[in-house]
């Protein structure tokens, strides 16, 4: 990690300002992979290089955050700078695979801490589709009052933190179902944050 991060900025960093602004521009438009939500124009507009990254690496994680940018660097004509960005990459061997099968749940927990609750912070930071986790987990972990009550958060950051705020009453299977929800709507989110 942090290399893939050092290869998108070197990127931003060698457009000039109306690149930069360009490609801003285009990044509010660029179709996304279904589960990834899209930064905010009012957000994104004011960033310069360094804090564009760290926000294209939150919200996309390194890798997708790094195929994106090299995707709107070609849809600007900037070939050579979407190259060594994808060089970079290559040269890495980044892939960004989420896990499949039957691999345990609780794969990098730290002792006595349920992945969901080792990952809290960046979990309430980084989940974008929240009403598709809780829609998996009504009924089996959620209430109805718990449903609507988290659904009344106005962002997703906000709809997270009250999620969580269920989870020390929940046994070991309640945050399995939780993981697994995660798995199944945020794939390369869980994967990232295995490895991390």
């Amino acid at each position: 990690m942090g290399r893939t991060r050092d290869a998108i900025l070197d990127a931003l960093e060698n457009l000039t300002a109306d690149e930069f602004k360009k490609f801003k521009m285009k990044l509010l438009s660029v179709p996304l992979r279904e589960g990834y939500g899209r930064i905010p124009r009012g957000t994104l507009m004011p960033l310069d290089a360094v804090d564009l990254t760290d926000k294209l690496v939150s919200y996309y994680l390194e890798t997708y955050g790094a195929e994106l940018t090299a995707l709107v660097l070609r849809d600007m004509g900037m070939q050579e700078v979407a190259e060594q960005l994808q060089e970079t990459m290559m040269s890495k061997g980044a892939r960004n695979v989420p896990a499949e099968g039957k691999a345990p749940l609780q794969k990098t927990a730290k002792p006595g801490l349920h992945f969901v609750e080792q990952h809290r912070a960046a979990l309430i930071a980084r989940v974008t589709v929240v009403d598709e986790v809780l829609d998996a987990l009504y009924g089996k972990v959620l209430t109805e009052d718990q449903y609507q009550a988290v659904r009344a958060e106005r962002t997703s950051s906000e709809k997270m933190r009250k999620l969580f705020s269920f989870v020390p009453a929940w046994n070991m299977t309640c945050k399995d179902l939780l993981l697994q929800a995660l798995r199944e709507t945020q794939p390369y989110l869980v994967d990232d944050l295995e490895q991390s």
